[in-house]
């Protein structure tokens, strides 16, 4: 007699849910019999993603079918026509675009707060025998976006959770762009202040609980609802010991925010829910220390216009004084405004940086030549981690580690303690560098298969 291991209640329930889940949809679909063979890989496809526009590449084109054919039409202004289907009395409707557009395309619809599943030909069609193999590449949502088209570069581009606990509320907001992991918990207003400073594109919240998130923080943000097992404290000490390879999250200090810790490990679970598993350029989990600022609410960052005007045609603070001469240094040149340091010593250092810049002529002029070289190494190294970088961001890299040594030495040899701490902060990253230099062409193509990329 065979034994059967034994499933825990959170694996169980898992199960349930999920074959629930498949059950719900095929019952809602049309049947098996009465579609063509793509049409049934279509929407055997679209089961796994139930709740996302499926983008379906037949052959030069990115097609849409019946309701996700009428969304993308009216969001994307495409025609939306139909197809006639083997057996069936009625049409579907289907809307599509040139595969090379979907740069133009892919993110309207992100933006527009839709979940995207980009399904592409997993062989060379003149080679299938048969109906050509297809897949899901890519999950695209508004909070685990990757890709330039996508993003805002000036801005950070935010997944949050929120886990409401018994005496607090848990907060998370990771960038996977960056790779930035943040944590806090605290009271709703504070949770409140926060989620108005990072401005995620996309909140988490517990089956069930999307209304109270609304009732506390309003429905600006795009919402989307994880099922219960992924706001447990014992799925987020598995998923965070194991993606940090650690015992405990002692090292970190933010074990004894509980409710806070369960709202990253849902982060979590979700990149995985997603198919966002290459994600070692996650390094850390760090607690946002909220002694340090001063604490703004979204009324006071309205009325005093600090990022965005009041009336249309205004001009914001922000628009005002941001001269920053790289995405990184918008990015944080907007957080320093939303979050205004407490500690006088800090303000003062910050202020001597700055006069540095004026005492010394030909320390700017170096900054303001060497910095838009950089660009925005950031995402870059993220890229590289994620396994998405192509050969001319490579390069990119190459002439920002250059621009590095430059900016490293002349901080290290400046009067000023603020700058020299700079000089000690910064890696030139030497053999990487000469690495990429000795291996590939000074002018890669993007694509690797186009061939010209190693000297």
């Amino acid at each position: 007699m065979r034994v059967m291991p034994l499933l825990n209640p959170l694996a169980l329930k898992w199960i349930v849910i999920t074959h629930t889940t498949k059950r719900l949809i095929t019952h809602s679909m049309p049947q098996p019999e009465n579609l063509t063979p793509m049409m049934k890989q279509f929407y055997d496809l679209k089961a796994k993603n139930p709740d996302a526009i499926l983008l379906f590449r037949c052959g030069d084109f990115y097609e849409t079918y019946a309701k996700d054919a009428v969304t993308a039409s009216q969001v994307l202004g495409i025609t939306l026509t139909r197809r006639n289907n083997k057996g069936q009395t009625a049409a579907t409707e289907m809307a599509g675009f040139p595969h090379h557009a979907l740069d133009t395309y892919l993110p309207r619809l992100i933006r527009a707060g839709y979940r995207v599943a980009i399904c592409d030909q997993l062989e060379d069609p003149k080679l299938a025998k048969k109906l050509v193999k297809r897949g899901i590449t890519e999950l695209v949502t508004p909070g685990v976006a990757m890709t330039d088209n996508v993003l805002n570069a000036r801005e950070n581009n935010f997944l949050a959770a929120v886990h409401f606990g018994q005496s607090a509320v848990g907060l998370s907001f990771l960038d996977i762009s960056t790779g930035e992991f943040l944590v806090a918990e605290g009271t709703t207003e504070y949770i409140d202040k926060l989620l108005a400073g990072f401005a995620p594109k996309e909140v988490l919240v517990q089956h069930g609980l999307k209304g109270r998130y609304e009732g506390l923080y309003g429905s600006k943000n795009f919402i989307f609802e994880l099922d219960d097992w992924a706001f447990t404290p014992q799925t987020a000490h598995e998923r965070l010991t194991k993606h940090f390879q650690v015992r405990n999250l002692k090292g970190f200090g933010v074990d004894h925010l509980k409710d806070g810790v369960v709202a990253a490990g849902a982060i979590l679970c979700y990149l995985e829910m997603t198919q966002h598993t290459q994600t070692s350029h996650i390094t850390s989990l760090r607690r946002i220390e909220e002694d340090s600022y001063v604490r703004l609410d979204r009324f006071t960052t309205r009325n005093l216009e600090l990022v965005q005007p009041m009336a249309e045609g205004g001009t914001s603070l922000l628009q005002v004084i941001d001269h920053t001469l790289t995405p990184m240094g918008a990015r944080m040149l907007h957080r320093w405004l939303i979050f205004p340091l407490r500690s006088v010593s800090k303000i003062v250092a910050r202020q001597d940086g700055v006069e540095h810049f004026f005492k010394h002529p030909d320390f700017r002029e170096l900054c303001e030549m060497e910095l838009p070289k950089i660009g925005d190494m950031e995402r870059i190294v993220s890229r590289v981690a994620v396994g998405r970088v192509n050969p001319r961001e490579l390069q990119q890299l190459r002439a920002a580690l250059e621009s590095t040594a430059l900016l490293k030495y002349a901080c290290a040899h400046a009067d000023c303690a603020a700058i020299k701490q700079v000089s000690e902060e910064l890696d030139a990253l030497t053999p990487l560098r000469d690495t990429i230099k000795r291996t590939l062409c000074l002018d890669p193509p993007i694509l690797v298969n186009k061939g010209g990329v190693i000297a």
